[in-house]
């Protein structure tokens, strides 16, 4: 494709002017095309108008314009053609006396001043400065101000008039509009008054609670020279944005050409293992100490991916941020969103790719809308709404409910997995089911025996089947679930010894799912089945697994001992095809990998807010036959 060349001619054509046109022949009795078609495109034209320099409005036009010089010139040229306005009466005395013969008597009377005789004939040879004509000021007849409209301006009180010399007309006029304003103003001010007294002090409070919000939210309106300026800098910001990308492109060219042509010849002979090639490292200034806790591929836009950051040490919480990413452009985010909390979780919906539904770590879940410019979510859980009480660690959408509203699932530590339903411009939540920790009981006062509820960790729902789901608690356990039940299961499986990280179908094999976790293990099962048809012991705590979305046999994984490992069942059982370290840094851990859903890629994040791209090499990313 590199040494392919293409070759384009370009031409003085009109690319839009049309080839076809077919005129009818008298002549010939028939329809005949055109031969010649104009090509000139007009981008710009505007309509003027001339005026003559000879007359009234030119002449104007000209005073106005010009210098002295140029106006001194034009009066001489003009003098000529236009006697009775441009001659002045001394240049007709002149003439008079000119054509007399008493020109020495004229000079003496018109250029008697004290001097030497050389000074009155130099004033013979110099022609007087024509003198300036006084322009005639045009009455605006659109500035008429009636006095009964102006509303604005009000009158000035006694004291304007009392500071004038001489009375003023209007002066018992003005006292007693003045004296008509005040009694109205204190009629006004009583009628307030009242009112406040009957309204209750709550709800004045309240209200004043609410425009408070309200113009912190809203701000002041913004003015048309306002609207236009952000306008301006709306179209600017997206060409910069262009610019930025094709320089990121240059600066970055050979991780281009590595991420579209570079094929590791070396498999060949390396008897079906395979290797990551590093591409672009993503990381953000503000998320330096903050940890890679979520990432997702957007469906609809295969370049871009969102990240989201926050800790897993319960010691160390604070605030939280969501940013996005796009290969395009390495060195910067495309959107950033800070928060109150850690973002532990977060889903893109695939029909609407601008919604993005995030889990944090204070027990609230959001929706932020990427098409609206604020950073604020555009649904939110609070305490009255139904929000968990303890981090939620996985967010999933669903399909629409009956009315058509969208919905997404979440689970936590409380052990509740909610459903949360966008009506309007709030969430209405409802709890699914709750995780009852079988055989674990808790002594309360006076000898009572209270029932202690399991703590999600992480849930995926079937690929085929909308009410069936699986969830992994801290305890190791696995529990397959359904929609129509919320206090049964339909099964538990006791997965692994410590908490279940990460549960994931096969997206093509729709018995088939997968889980890892902190036990160094990752198992795949039939839900069909009590046991694990393949177990793996990686040998270091499990941190995330996924599945590959171009063959049901490929699936990586990473631990927290930054390696990443890659898997394909097809060619072999037992052992992973690449097992390679992805972050060299010191006191660090892998926390998240995911295979891009079009490109050979797969992202992973660690500990200290980096994401780092890698290439799978062709032994890695064969197709099934």
């Amino acid at each position: 494709e590199l040494k392919e060349e293409f070759t384009r001619i370009l031409t003085a054509n009109n690319p839009h002017a049309p080839q076809n046109i077919v005129r009818y022949s008298f002549k010939k009795g028939a329809y005949k095309p055109v031969g010649y078609v104009d090509q000139m495109a007009v981008h710009f034209s505007m309509n003027g108008n001339m005026i003559p320099k000879d007359s009234d409005e030119g002449r104007r036009q000209s005073i106005r314009s010009g210098s002295s010089a140029g106006r001194h010139n034009d009066f001489q040229i003009e003098k000529a053609s236009v006697e009775s306005s441009a001659v002045t009466s001394e240049e007709a005395e002149i003439k008079d006396e000119e054509s007399t013969g008493d020109t020495k008597a004229a000079e003496e009377k018109e250029t008697e001043e004290p001097g030497t005789t050389e000074a009155a004939e130099t004033a013979e040879v110099e022609e007087p400065p024509p003198p300036k004509v006084k322009e005639q000021k045009l009455a605006n007849q659109f500035n008429f101000i009636e006095r009964a409209s102006r509303t604005l301006n009000n009158p000035m009180r006694e004291r304007a008039c009392q500071s004038e010399p001489t009375p003023c007309k209007d002066f018992s006029d003005t006292v007693y509009q003045w004296k008509i304003y005040d009694a109205y103003m204190e009629e006004l001010k009583e009628m307030e008054k009242s009112k406040e007294k009957e309204k209750p002090k709550a709800q004045v409070s309240k209200r004043q609670e609410e425009k408070k919000e309200k113009k912190k939210k809203k701000g002041r309106k913004l003015t048309s020279l306002e609207i236009q300026v952000s306008d301006d800098m709306n179209k600017i910001s997206r060409a910069a944005k262009l610019m930025e990308r094709m320089v990121n492109q240059n600066t970055f060219d050979d991780i281009a050409q590595d991420f579209k042509y570079f094929e590791d010849v070396s498999d060949e002979y390396r008897n079906q293992q395979g290797t990551l090639l590093p591409l672009w490292k993503f990381k953000y200034g503000k998320t330096k100490r903050l940890a890679v806790t979520a990432i997702s591929w957007n469906p609809k836009y295969k370049d871009l991916f969102a990240a989201g950051y926050g800790s897993y040490d319960f010691m160390k919480q604070g605030e939280g941020m969501l940013v996005l990413y796009t290969m395009k452009n390495p060195s910067f985010p495309e959107y950033v969103f800070s928060s109150e909390s850690g973002v532990m979780c977060l889903d893109f919906h695939n029909d609407h790719p601008n919604l993005m539904a995030v889990g944090f770590y204070d027990g609230t879940v959001a929706v932020y809308n990427l098409k609206k410019a604020t950073s604020q979510p555009s649904y939110k859980s609070g305490a009255k709404t139904g929000k968990h009480t303890e981090p939620v660690w996985q967010v999933k959408w669903q399909k629409d409910d009956m009315d058509n509203n969208l919905n997404f699932f979440s689970v936590s530590s409380d052990g509740r997995i909610v459903s949360w339903t966008l009506v309007k411009n709030e969430l209405v939540h409802t709890d699914v089911i709750k995780l009852s920790a079988k055989g674990t009981t808790m002594q309360g006062p006076e000898g009572l025996q209270l029932q202690t509820f399991g703590c999600g960790t992480s849930f995926d729902f079937h690929k085929k089947i909308d009410w069936l789901f699986l969830v992994g608690t801290e305890e190791g356990k696995i529990y397959k679930c359904s929609k129509c039940y919320s206090s049964q299961f339909l099964d538990v499986f006791e997965a692994h010894q410590m908490a279940v990280d990460s549960v994931s179908w096969n997206p093509y094999h729709l018995k088939v799912f997968i889980s890892c976790s902190s036990d160094w293990t990752v198992k795949i099962w039939d839900h069909t089945i009590k046991t694990p048809m393949f177990v793996y012991d990686l040998k270091c705590a499990v941190g995330d697994v996924a599945w590959s979305p171009y063959s049901s046999t490929v699936f990586a994984a990473v631990t927290i001992d930054c390696k990443a490992h890659v898997f394909d069942l097809n060619i072999n059982k037992y052992e992973s095809l690449c097992n390679q370290l992805v972050v060299v840094r010191k006191k660090n851990k892998a926390t998240h990998i995911q295979f891009n859903p079009v490109y050979p890629v797969v992202i992973v994040g660690d500990e200290h807010g980096h994401v780092t791209s890698l290439k799978l090499s062709p032994n890695l990313r064969k197709m099934p036959k």
